[in-house]
């Protein structure tokens, strides 16, 4: 009967928090920032689907959407899978068995009101704990007739619940400029950076938290990459 009894308890403990951290903190989280002026400075900043201030724009990729691919994979970079009930459950075993998963999905953030439109990550570790990401979202500007992609990279360092909802999520680090130069580090060695340069104090705010209430810290700078094969250079 104690046996029991504690099950039912254990029971009813986790479906409130379920409740609270899925439903009820998400509900209130929304209305909140719907009422906010300037929360996030956008398009600077990400926002959650809930309305939180995401994670901070620090790198833009010019070139076509299959470059984009080519070049992040060339790179070593993979794409994440959408998210479905089959990868998530996925991730989940993957991270508590410390298994590979190159193209774990991510979490949606979202700008110009909209959902990143590509995702890519490179793993760090052992299963995807913990793992480099990115984000991109096809902008309107555009250079030399090629389109112009801001993403957010960030790396994924632990995982564990969100100080913000309750729900379980990755907790990222806070140098997010390790992350973008990263990517445009990659990219140079893998002969995929036509051109590179930095656009200073592209972010007024040096420091912020993202929608899980992690810090995050940067220079302010945005890095450009032009995308180009060598080949297509020479």
């Amino acid at each position: 009967m104690k046996r029991s009894r504690r099950l039912r308890i254990l029971v009813c403990v986790l479906g409130t928090w379920a409740l609270l951290a899925y439903f009820v903190a998400p509900w209130v989280w929304e209305r909140y920032f719907r009422d906010q002026v300037a929360v996030a400075d956008t398009p600077r900043i990400t926002t959650t689907s809930d309305g939180h201030p995401g994670d901070p724009l620090n790198i833009a990729l010019v070139g076509s959407e299959a470059e984009v691919a080519l070049a992040l994979h060339a790179a070593g970079w993979f794409p994440a899978d959408p998210i479905t009930f089959a990868t998530s459950v996925r991730i989940v075993v993957d991270a508590v068995l410390r298994r590979p998963d190159d193209d774990a999905p991510v979490s949606d953030l979202y700008l110009f009101g909209r959902k990143q439109d590509l995702a890519f990550e490179k793993p760090a570790g052992e299963g995807p704990r913990q793992r480099h990401h990115v984000r991109f979202w096809r902008s309107q500007r555009s250079e030399a007739g090629s389109p112009m992609w801001l993403g957010a990279a960030t790396f994924d360092a632990s995982v564990g619940l969100s100080h913000t909802t309750g729900e379980v999520t990755h907790h990222i680090g806070p140098d997010v400029d390790a992350e973008r130069d990263l990517i445009a580090g990659d990219l140079a060695k893998a002969d995929w950076a036509a051109s590179t340069r930095n656009v200073p104090d592209f972010h007024a705010e040096h420091e912020g938290r993202n929608g899980g209430g992690d810090s995050w810290r940067t220079d302010g700078g945005l890095v450009i990459v032009v995308l180009g094969a060598y080949s297509d250079r020479r």
